[in-house]
């Protein structure tokens, strides 16, 4: 490419050279004297700034140059910061000034902010250090002078927002030598008594050397060790301390710190006249609930009447009893068919029907006896038979005597022989519920129901205890 191909416009070299300067120049200050001061309608400041050997153009607008607090005029000395531009229109290379001041405080200010940047480093002004103040203090503690103009503007204002809040005045100078020890002292003491919720350092504006006291070092650091927040109020709202880096809060104006550390009385009444609706609102939705319970309540009521619960109860001890009488019929039904089982069972367990079967067992075995007797007897006879012939030639007294003596001899046979003459002799027949003769002791069971027969009539009897007789010994000595 030529360079024919890159030629510029005045517009776009103007442009450029503004922002080639624009970049390489930060924020700068620079001293040096006044000339061509002109303020036009507009508000804005133009004047050229010069020493002995070069001049620049230099413009401060309208809102930077209301905050001034004297009037630039010519030859005055001052102290500018501010921006290097190029006003393109024209071509014109020009300061554009942010902050002016007379030229004696510049070594103030250097010193200022040498101090800043040092105190900056350390953390002393570190946001994350700074507390909240308390929203409803009870009493503060104003570090002033009691004479000047911010002392008034302070209790103004809070007369006016919150009465009851209770101000310790402690008198102190606020500019000179002294001022900033005797600041120092009283506000460590304030801090060291614990009886304040907020300690407030201010003073009236002025110039930099007016206000060089709260740029005190040991002053700064006092403030950042305080265990009380700390309210700066220094100046006006262009003037800045270093006091009001290290202070918890920083007020632009004595009266805006009164502003800034106390309530508004009329917020607080609204507050209060809004807390008092929400208050009457919250008992009148809690009475309404309580009535709609209490009508709830009476209508549960009316349903379940004292006289309604008690016919209800009436019904349920009707039901129950019908209930108790049904079970208790129940179990009587079971309980008599129980019995009549029972009844059954024991009239064909009862010793009498078993005596009958007994009776008529002995009566067959009292036939059988009689047979085999009268067997015997047929036996005997055909024995005697011999005999008989024998003793046909006998005297007949001889052989009736000797017959009945024969006759005698078989009925005692028979009488032995016979249960009954058993019995008779002291013994007892002794049989079980069933009717069966016991042999052994092994047939019966403690407990048991047994029958026994004597000669003149029966007896029922239960097992206690069983012995069993004992063996005799079939071994060798």
């Amino acid at each position: 490419m030529s360079s024919r191909d890159a030629v510029l416009t005045p517009t776009q070299l103007n442009t450029l050279a503004r922002n080639l300067l624009e970049d390489s120049f930060p924020a700068v200050w620079v001293e040096g004297e006044l000339g061509n001061v002109t303020r036009p309608a507009s508000g804005h400041l133009y004047f050229t700034l010069k020493d002995a050997g070069a001049q620049v153009r230099a413009a401060m607008f309208k809102m930077r140059a209301s905050t001034l607090r004297f009037a630039p005029r010519e030859g005055l000395r001052v102290l500018l910061r501010g921006k290097l531009t190029l006003y393109a229109p024209r071509g014109d290379y020009q300061l554009v000034v942010e902050h002016m001041e007379e030229a004696g405080e510049g070594a103030l200010r250097r010193a200022f902010e040498q101090l800043k940047a040092r105190l900056q480093a350390e953390g002393l002004f570190d946001p994350a250090r700074k507390r909240e103040l308390p929203r409803h203090p009870q009493r503060i503690a104003l570090i002033t002078s009691p004479t000047g103009a911010a002392v008034r503007d302070v209790l103004s204002v809070l007369g006016r927002r919150y009465p009851l809040l209770e101000v310790d005045l402690l008198p102190s100078l606020v500019q000179g030598d002294t001022a900033a020890a005797q600041i120092t002292r009283l506000l460590r003491a304030a801090d060291a008594s614990g009886r304040y919720s907020i300690i407030v350092l201010t003073r009236g504006g002025g110039s930099l050397e007016d206000l060089w006291a709260f740029n005190d070092e040991a002053l700064t650091r006092a403030v950042a060790a305080c265990q009380t927040p700390v309210i700066s109020a220094i100046g006006h709202e262009t003037d800045f301390s270093l006091t009001d880096f290290a202070a918890d809060l920083r007020a632009p104006t004595p009266s805006a710190a009164a502003e800034l550390l106390a309530p508004d009385q009329a917020d607080l009444r609204a507050r209060l006249r809004q807390f008092g609706r929400g208050l009457w609102q919250a008992q009148r939705r809690s009475m309404e609930q309580a009535s709609q319970r209490t009508d709830q309540a009476w209508l549960r009521l009316q349903r379940h009447s004292p006289q309604q619960h008690l016919r209800l109860l009436g019904q349920r001890q009707a039901t129950l009893h019908s209930r108790l009488q049904a079970q208790w019929q129940h179990q009587q039904h079971l309980r008599q068919r129980q019995l009549d089982q029972l009844q059954a069972r024991l009239q064909w367990l009862h010793p009498a029907r078993h005596l009958d079967a007994l009776i008529q067992r002995q009566q067959v075995l009292g036939q059988r006896l009689q047979r085999a007797i009268q067997a015997r007897l047929d036996e005997q006879q055909q024995q005697l038979l011999p005999l008989q012939l024998r003793l046909a030639g006998q005297h007949p007294r001889q052989r009736l005597a000797q017959a009945s003596q024969q006759l005698a001899s078989l009925a005692r046979s028979l009488h032995l022989a016979s249960p009954l003459a058993t019995v008779g002799r002291g013994y007892a027949l002794a049989t079980d519920a069933q009717g069966q003769l016991l042999r052994s002791v092994q047939q019966v069971q403690p407990g048991q129901q047994v029958n026994l027969q004597l000669a003149d009539g029966r007896l029922q009897a239960q097992v206690t205890e069983i012995a069993a007789a004992p063996t005799a010994d079939t071994g060798s000595n």
